[in-house]
């Protein structure tokens, strides 16, 4: 897309679209950047909190991009990867997966579950294991009002897309269940891309090392605003995210001139 936008324009914009290869002006950090931002989530929400991290249990339901990466990048920050599945089923131990290997054998032969003296779960029963932290990083829809008085895990990070259901999302919240929501666990991947669109139009490159040092305060501050917000109406933090939106929506609008103050609240 980028080669056929500058063909047409006759003009360089790298910054035209973002996600792209290292050498044709992408952004180191960017290929584990949706799994980093929802690791520093989960970081800052556990010193908070007081969760010992060598004490807290995470069960991955995804084992791709953002699956695989949560599970490398939590392991190494203490966390115990107690359960891990793909899409051909899942595995799990109570001490722990040793996540390098499951990683070498999900590379070796395509499936979690060819790792070697754990237990073989499927992914219905990985959802409803009991454990502190549960990430879905598959599909949409698996989190259903019909499995969510099911779920014992005490925080759900969404690396997937859609993982809850409305249905589920009440039923969550009854429970006491914190779901920290798709559309701001896994957004450490479109900061990134912004923070590559940067990079483009200063022609100025950083290291892995100051994108992720950009990346986490940018995490942690949405977080912030969410928490307030769901504070501030009694709310989760999914439908705190939207009022959030909505918000600052609205005061760009009306900065602009296009909405009067009176008329805000029937828009």
């Amino acid at each position: 897309m980028l080669d056929e936008y500058e063909q047409l324009t006759g003009i360089h914009a790298p910054g035209v679209i973002t996600g792209k290869p290292i050498e044709l002006g992408g952004s180191e950090g960017r290929g584990f950047a949706t799994a980093m931002g929802g690791a520093y989530l989960l970081r800052h929400i556990a010193k908070q909190r007081h969760l010992n991290p060598k004490k807290t249990n995470v069960a991955i339901q995804g084992f791709g991009n953002a699956g695989s990466f949560a599970a490398k990048i939590l392991s190494e920050w203490g966390y115990r990867i107690v359960a891990a599945s793909d899409s051909k089923g899942g595995v799990m131990h109570a001490k722990g997966l040793d996540v390098p290997k499951l990683l070498a054998v999900k590379e070796k032969t395509g499936a979690v579950t060819q790792y070697p003296g754990a237990k073989q779960v499927s992914n219905e029963e990985l959802l409803e294991m009991e454990c502190d932290v549960l990430v879905p990083a598959a599909l949409e829809n698996q989190i259903l009002a019909g499995n969510a008085a099911k779920v014992r895990a005490r925080y759900i990070l969404e690396l997937a897309n859609g993982p809850t259901t409305p249905e589920a999302d009440a039923a969550l919240f009854k429970q006491g269940v914190v779901v920290l929501p798709d559309i701001l666990a896994n957004a450490g991947g479109g900061s990134a891309s912004y923070l590559e669109w940067v990079q483009n139009l200063q022609g100025y490159y950083w290291t892995e090392e100051e994108v992720l040092r950009k990346l986490e305060p940018l995490m942690l501050k949405a977080y912030e605003a969410v928490k307030g917000t769901a504070d501030e109406f009694s709310v989760d933090l999914r439908t705190a995210a939207q009022v959030q939106a909505v918000r600052l929506i609205l005061a760009a609008e009306r900065l602009r001139g296009g909405l009067s103050r009176s008329s805000a609240g029937t828009r």
